[in-house]
């Protein structure tokens, strides 16, 4: 008996073998669904951010065995702020072209020997290799993890993309401090965990939904450039200057911040050195909790404004230089409020300008903002050790420095007023945006208006 076309086409299906193999494809690797997705790329920016200031209460130990100086200490904090600027401008946009999950395994595997260079170090070189490759790593996947998060959920990723890297600043900085007062083998411990957190998140990226199609153009994108969509340039322009001034303060915490509040508080004690960071990026991300739903024009108005406040407190503080419990007080309160300007600078910074972008723009224009927060992170930082060194000393260097933090803040607040109601997102989906290929669910399309 022969069988029609239509016939055979059934008993294909209804062959108990075809029927088990056909599904089989889809079983050989389970995606992650996008609760799941933006949990997992949320905890590798922790994780990122945590191993970047991680070191920070390190530096006394590493000081009292190898001899350097302030310099040094700064110049190890601006490399690591320097690899992660020339990565982003080469690695920036390359996840718009090959996908957002060969990147990320990419930047882990990077951040794994980053972890064992650190575990190791016997000196100064190899703590600028490390900081080297650990700056590379995270400039790599910084771009990739927060477009792959706008990519999954716009209104959770915007917010992710603000408070996940709060969260692992001022985690790493108070959890290595801990671990560097009370456990043993203090300048090995602290990098074996997170190298362990790497790993379990690169396992996890193999589970995750690439959630941008393949496209040609990889290799020219290697090539930096500045290059910003018509619609994101007045956002930019705005956001940028906010951006600087606020990561130069978290420079400012990450380098200086754990000698300066050792004077103040006459103490020797580790932990002491991890509070400062901790203190600016945990207040930091409370603002992120507190102003999501704030308009985006007034959460960079109070950002700068707390900003200003917060680092006018801690100069105060520092002024005479005797130290005691009122200074470290006053150095702390200060320290609070300059978070809560920080979390809300950044956190304006972002949404104004994301918002603005199509899917495959989302990488390039983050790493971009990012660019310009590294820029602030390091450069200021690494002109404050030299003065340290050959200027006024550590407090004269640390009132200039906050004084300068103080004066870029008030010009890119006088900024945002001169800007008007330009700082306000507006219908942000271009026509054009519809006729993107990447295959991300619907609530990945960036929403016609912003609340906030």
């Amino acid at each position: 008996m022969s069988l029609t076309p239509t016939a055979r086409s059934a008993a294909r299906t209804n062959n108990p073998v075809r029927r088990s193999a056909a599904p089989a494809a889809h079983r050989r690797r389970r995606d992650l669904g996008p609760i799941a997705s933006l949990a997992l790329l949320a905890s590798i920016v922790v994780s990122l951010l945590a191993a970047s200031s991680a070191p920070t209460p390190l530096y006394a130990i590493y000081q009292q065995r190898w001899g350097f100086s302030p310099i040094t200490t700064t110049i190890v904090f601006g490399v690591y702020a320097l690899a992660v600027l020339v990565s982003l401008l080469v690695f920036g946009k390359i996840s718009d072209h090959v996908g957002r999950r060969p990147v990320l395994l990419a930047a882990l595997t990077g951040q794994v020997a980053a972890m064992v260079v650190f575990a190791t170090a016997g000196g100064v070189d190899a703590l600028l290799a490390a900081r080297v490759v650990q700056g590379v790593g995270t400039g790599a996947a910084l771009g990739a993890i927060g477009a792959g998060m706008l990519d999954i959920d716009p209104r959770r990723g915007g917010f992710l993309n603000s408070f996940a890297p709060a969260v692992g600043t001022a985690g790493g900085a108070l959890v290595s401090g801990l671990i560097v007062q009370y456990l043993p083998v203090p300048t090995r411990l602290v990098y074996f965990v997170l190298l362990g957190m790497f790993v379990l998140q690169a396992l996890g990226v193999l589970a995750l939904r690439e959630t941008v199609s393949r496209k040609p153009g990889a290799l020219a994108s290697l090539a930096p450039e500045i290059k910003l969509p018509r619609a994101a340039r007045t956002p930019v322009a705005i956001a940028a200057p906010v951006l600087f001034a606020v990561w130069a303060l978290a420079g400012f915490y990450g380098s200086l911040g754990p000698a300066i509040v050792r004077t103040l508080v006459h103490s020797t004690s580790l932990v002491w050195g991890g509070l400062p960071l901790f203190v600016l990026a945990a207040f930091a991300g409370l603002a992120v909790l507190v102003l999501r739903g704030t308009s985006t024009r007034t959460v960079m108005l109070i950002g700068a404004g707390a900003l200003v406040a917060g680092v006018t407190i801690t100069l105060v503080s520092i002024g005479s230089g005797t130290g005691g419990p009122a200074a470290a007080t006053g150095f702390f309160a200060g320290s609070a409020i300059a978070g809560f300007g920080f979390g809300s600078g950044f956190q304006g910074g972002i949404r104004m300008v994301m918002p603005q972008t199509r899917p495959h723009e989302r990488a390039g224009v983050l790493s971009l903002l990012y660019v310009v927060s590294y820029l602030g992170l390091g450069v200021p930082a690494v002109i404050g050790g030299v003065l340290v060194v050959h200027g006024g000393g550590l407090l004269q260097t640390a009132r200039e420095y906050g004084i300068a933090v103080i004066v870029l803040t008030v010009a890119a607040l006088a900024g945002l007023l001169l800007s008007g109601r330009r700082a306000e997102p507006v219908a942000v989906l271009r026509p054009e945006a519809a006729d993107e290929t990447a295959p991300a669910p619907q609530s990945a399309q960036v929403p016609q208006t912003v609340s906030g």
